[in-house]
């Protein structure tokens, strides 16, 4: 038998996870990053998700040099990647 303290406990980590998923979509944030690594000007997939300083200097200097293009895809793929606000961008 859950006692009722750890019901709470539970509810609340469940709570917790559900306020770390972001509502971005990671099928845009994947299809920005993808369509305009192609181009060499990179950056529209940070501005999506809110960070827009990153954003513009990725445009600016051409995707980090495409290493930085490079780790957001990598990043994007594998889940890793986050929002502005810090929240997990996990739902394709």
């Amino acid at each position: 038998m859950v006692s009722l303290r750890e019901q709470k406990i539970n509810l609340y980590h469940l709570m917790n996870i559900e306020e770390n998923i972001s509502p971005r979509s990671r099928t845009v944030t994947l299809i920005l990053a993808c369509l305009l690594f192609c181009s060499c000007c990179g950056g529209l997939h940070r501005i999506y998700t809110g960070k827009i300083i990153s954003g513009v200097l990725q445009i600016l200097t051409g995707g980090g040099f495409v290493i930085w293009q490079v780790i957001d895809i990598i990043r994007i793929l594998l889940g890793s990647f986050d929002d502005a606000q810090g929240r997990d961008i996990a739902e394709w």
